[in-house]
């Protein structure tokens, strides 16, 4: 069986179409709001995350400031996923996004990963538009951690908001307190079932329900990264409640 999906999704954003395109098309852009190390060369996107190296995604339209797409190529079992940008100047030095996330998800079980794909799409979306807004120009250093393994996701989901001080809704002021660090004062830009994203001065923060049976930190920050790996793992390794 299996199932081809289409996830569109829009925002205008206060930044200019040079700098979407920018945030779109270079290594340090896409590293910036994606996920992982991103190098962009030949004709390909290459993206290392968590140790491993993903299958790469090959450019197939380009139309400076305009469009810009790639696409993985379908395995045996017809597997892809496929992203396509458009942009349209407008005034003020503002530029109305559109992503649109299609591809193939093989075999009976498709809608776990369809759920967890949509939830995370909408994440990644939801942080280009913060980093637009907030960081453009700037280049992010990616820090992924993983905590211990999860068995019961509604409890860990619970133990999380309860060290946010509560159920987040963007808008919501936030602290973060990962041990060895200074307190982070944050607002939620982004929440669903599956992700929370925070916006600090020097940081977005999210956190991910991950595939692999853990909660992820998938951080991307602005200022000097040293030491925060260790810090942030610990504070997951913390969060009371979400061990298997």
């Amino acid at each position: 069986m299996g199932h081809e999906f289409e996830i569109p999704l829009e925002s205008l954003v206060e930044a200019t179409p040079e700098q979407v395109w920018a945030a779109i098309t270079t290594g340090p852009g896409i590293d910036s709001w994606f996920m992982g190390r991103n190098e962009v060369e030949s004709g390909a996107i290459r993206t290392a995350f968590a140790g491993a190296e993903l299958p790469e995604s090959r450019v197939t339209a380009e139309d400076p400031l305009k469009r810009f797409a790639h696409s993985g190529v379908p395995g045996p079992d017809g597997r892809f996923v496929a992203y396509e940008f458009l942009l349209e100047g407008r005034g003020q030095g503002s530029t109305l996004l559109r992503m649109v996330t299609s591809g193939f998800l093989p075999g009976d079980d498709w809608e776990q990963e369809y759920e967890a794909m949509s939830t995370g799409v909408a994440l990644f979306f939801a942080t280009l538009t913060e980093y637009l807004g907030h960081f453009a120009g700037r280049a992010a250093t990616p820090l992924t951690e993983s905590g211990p393994p999860v068995s019961d996701w509604p409890r860990a989901w619970r133990a999380l908001y309860a060290a946010l001080g509560g159920r987040p809704e963007p808008g919501d002021a936030v602290r973060l307190a990962p041990p060895g660090l200074p307190p982070v004062q944050g607002v939620v830009y982004f929440r669903n079932a599956q992700t929370v994203g925070v916006r600090a001065p020097d940081a977005l923060y999210r956190f991910v329900q991950g595939m692999g049976g853990s909660m992820l930190a998938m951080h991307l920050l602005f200022g000097d990264p040293a030491g925060q790996a260790p810090a942030w793992r610990a504070w997951l390794e913390d969060l009371p409640a979400d061990r298997a």
